[in-house]
């Protein structure tokens, strides 16, 4: 073996246990109590250990914008048309430099995995998808990205766009997706996205029915499409706030259609907070969808980043854990093994939603581990307990140091009162 990781506590189905992490040309070959090995050796000092969070939905080409953007309304389309203006002057340097600053903040929250959506369209050609591809490709040693090429502006009323989708496909991205409530023919934006992913045979990846009113709700179709297609399994929604509104019956009769089609949900909490509720002047909306009964009746759910620093979420420090902690808060999540499900939602849920079968705490599994400064999923989630340390395959990629409490002596004390 190359390197120990002692003393680690590891999930193992739902139970956690005490042991040691044994790796070796980075990959993970041993999990026992006490590896009897001569190796390099990480003393986890009985910390929570889980795989390298994964990242769902992010959009590492409008990042860091903020400086040249209005955010004076907050609406959706106040975001839309300042960040359509803005990418109009983009060029594959600026995107790179602004996507590495927040790509560099994932890596350091503990982010291995990561699906990044690229606008594609004839404003932005293929700049932001260049400046990503490159990005990609310089990070690989601290995390796996993912590119997922989507019409924002539109696509049936967007002459060129579908070009440009199908050009991304071919050149690499292995997801496509769609934002139908942004289309004039919601439903024919909807199925070209489904027969272009049949023809390049990637995974579907929507933002849809991001509204604080139920008008218009296209999930029921994306589900009967997907079955149309039997598609289950490579369909994911994000957003999905429209469903936040419905009464439980509904709800429920989505969540069944949902699992049966194998759709799954991406709760979006910062984006979806900040922009829903805009046109209430009481018993505001929150537009977070929860995701315990999705979960219940088999759905398969993540929650994400979205967006950092721009219009649309003008917050963002890319910490996934503190973005299911906001989840956990805005939807009443208290019992311990539901906020340890929040967890799941940016790990094991997540890596599901991405379909990566190498990933997880496994013998011949890579070594991307995650030291994170809590005893249980349900403290991690509970305090925003930050990552002190994480390795891509074996390779320790950062560290940071526990704060320390400089404690006054007792002559301190006394001078300073």
């Amino acid at each position: 073996m190359d390197t120990v990781v002692r003393n680690a506590r590891v999930l193992q189905g739902t139970d956690l246990v005490a042991l040691d992490i044994g790796i070796r040309n980075g990959k993970i070959v041993a999990l026992a109590p006490e590896l009897p090995v001569d190796a390099q050796t990480i003393d986890a000092e009985g910390m929570l250990v889980v795989p390298g969070l994964v990242e769902t939905h992010i959009h590492l080409d409008k990042t860091c914008i903020l400086d040249r953007c209005r955010t004076e309304d907050g609406t959706v389309q106040e975001a839309l048309r300042e960040t359509a203006a803005a990418k109009r002057n983009f060029t594959v340097e600026d995107v790179y430099a602004r996507a590495k600053r927040t790509l560099e903040r994932c890596i350091m929250q503990g982010t291995m995995r990561m699906r990044t959506h690229v606008e594609l369209d004839p404003s932005i050609k293929m700049i932001g998808f260049d400046a990503i591809v490159e990005l990609a490709r310089d990070y690989a040693w601290a995390l796996d990205l993912e590119l997922c090429v989507f019409p924002q502006e539109g696509l049936t009323n967007n002459p060129g766009t579908e070009e440009l989708l199908v050009k991304g496909l071919r050149r690499g991205a292995k997801a496509i997706g769609a934002v139908p409530y942004f289309d004039t023919d919601p439903h024919g934006q909807i199925d070209r996205i489904f027969a272009i992913a049949r023809e390049y045979d990637v995974d579907i990846d929507m933002h849809l029915d991001l509204a604080d009113s139920t008008d218009g709700m296209q999930i029921e179709y994306v589900c009967r499409k997907t079955e149309e297609y039997s598609w289950g399994g490579r369909v994911a929604v994000g957003h999905a706030t429209q469903m936040s509104l419905v009464e439980k019956p509904r709800f429920d009769a989505i969540a069944a259609q949902l699992a049966r089609a194998g759709v799954a949900v991406t709760i979006l909490p910062s984006t979806d907070l900040y922009l829903m509720g805009r046109t209430h002047d009481h018993a505001i909306p929150r537009g977070v969808v929860r995701a315990e009964p999705l979960r219940q009746a088999g759905v398969t759910c993540s929650i994400s980043t979205n967006n950092v620093l721009n219009p649309f979420t003008p917050y963002g420090d890319a910490s996934l854990i503190r973005m299911a902690n906001l989840y956990a808060n805005v939807c009443h999540v208290a019992r311990p093994a539901d906020l340890a499900g929040c967890l799941d939602m940016i790990t094991t849920l997540s890596a599901r939603l991405m379909r990566l079968e190498d990933y997880g705490m496994a013998e011949g599994h890579p070594a991307d581990l995650v030291a994170i400064d809590a005893v249980s999923p349900s403290e991690a989630v509970a305090t925003v307990a930050p990552p002190l340390w994480g390795m891509k395959k074996g390779c320790l990629t950062f560290k940071r140091a526990r704060p320390e409490l400089l404690r006054r002596t007792g002559s301190n004390v006394s001078a300073h009162r």
